[in-house]
């Protein structure tokens, strides 16, 4: 995989061990069939509690079982996953830094001690609902309501493009208390087999197809007081978790350009056209520079981006420069890689267009490209551009 300025040499023992882990599990029991379960819109359900035993779900988090491993050590992960598939990346992406991240920070130690173990082996599934019909880039004029009741809630409404919903059994739930007179946001743990829940799937995807995509139908659903998340109110709680999030696929996005630049490079190498393979043409060559010179940026950016993380100094402008950034390059780089693919490159045989096509819903989701980009401006000018 390429490494054009050796910023791996510089990785810990366990960063490296991490790394390879990942890269071999994925070798060896994801990458032969990911092309079928893209076609066919499956996920390898199967694999969910092996990537569990792996420490896939949330590492970077301390206690309960969970490894504890450094953020470039996470990073690294999530780079390895979504250099097979997006879909795989975001499984693990949801249930650590959507589910079990929540849970962690604003948990009661009762909820931490019930779902954490649970969900960091795999044995339980969970998902994330934000999003909603009607607001997507807007999660601030969410229409799902929590009224008290006695013992607890009644939750009324409905998300949409919610990753793991159809196989989860916990929804990590944003709504807001109409108890309150400001109705502020809260967050609420809510099993998927109350009466109420429904999770339908969404399919005909045309993007991130071995991906298991749905909805969360919330119909007078009672959730007890112990399920709600007692240490957060309003919007800073979501965000935080998304911050988490866009932070793994800013590393993600990088691992799906690389496989990507390298399917390219060895078809190059290999495809003989007029007497001699096509990488010694200048025009193949062109692309095979700028792939990796895009790459690399990329690279130091997300390496950067680790280091801040650590040192407490990562701000969530930070991340959406990087989320915007790579997301971008891996999607261009994934085009010119089918290039140099040709006609043989539409097949699921080879990965860009897979990965280019997976890309478009990757720039969409967890903050579209074009947010980040007023996220941004509004950091550098001190003008909000949202209105």
């Amino acid at each position: 995989m390429l490494d054009y300025v050796n910023l791996e040499s510089d990785l810990s023992d366990e960063e490296r061990m991490i790394q390879e882990t990942a890269r071999e599990f994925v070798e060896e029991n994801v990458t032969p069939d990911i092309g079928d379960h893209w076609i066919e819109g499956t996920f390898p359900t199967d694999l969910i509690p092996e990537m569990g035993e792996m420490g896939f779900y949330a590492p970077n988090l301390e206690g309960y079982g969970l490894p504890n491993v450094s953020e470039k050590a996470y990073g690294l992960l999530m780079q390895e996953l979504e250099a097979c598939d997006s879909g795989l990346r975001s499984m693990a992406s949801v249930q650590g830094a959507l589910v079990m991240y929540p849970i962690h920070a604003f948990g009661s130690e009762a909820q931490k001690d019930e779902w954490l173990p649970k969900l960091g082996t795999g044995e339980a599934v969970g998902c994330f609902g934000l999003t909603e019909p009607q607001h997507g880039s807007n999660p601030t004029a969410m229409e799902t309501r929590a009224e008290a009741a006695d013992g607890g809630y009644v939750l009324n409404g409905a998300k949409t493009w919610i990753t793991n919903s159809p196989i989860s059994d916990v929804a990590v739930v944003w709504a807001r208390d109409t108890s309150d007179p400001d109705t502020p946001v809260r967050g609420f743990l809510v099993e998927t087999d109350r009466d109420g829940v429904t999770t339908n799937k969404i399919d005909e995807k045309l993007s991130l197809r071995a991906s298991i995509t749905g909805e969360i139908s919330l119909q007078n659903v009672f959730v007890p007081e112990e399920n709600v998340l007692p240490d957060v109110q309003g919007m800073n709680g979501p965000l935080s978790c998304l911050t988490q999030a866009r932070y793994g696929i800013a590393w993600g996005a990088i691992g799906a350009a690389r496989d990507s630049f390298q399917t390219a490079l060895d078809y190059a190498k290999d495809r003989d056209q007029f007497g001699g393979p096509i990488a010694r043409f200048q025009m193949q060559q062109d692309k095979l520079a700028e792939m990796a010179s895009e790459i690399t940026l990329a690279q130091l950016l997300a390496h950067r981006l680790a280091d801040l993380k650590e040192r407490g100094e990562m701000r969530p402008q930070h991340v959406s420069l990087a989320k915007r950034n790579n997301v971008r390059m891996a999607r261009d780089q994934s085009r010119i890689a089918r290039e140099i693919l040709g006609g043989n490159g539409i097949t699921a045989d080879y990965s860009p267009m897979r990965h280019m096509a997976n890309l478009e819903t990757v720039y969409t989701y967890e903050g579209t490209h074009d947010i980040h980009t007023l996220i941004l401006g509004e950091d550098l000018t001190g003008i909000p551009a949202y209105e």
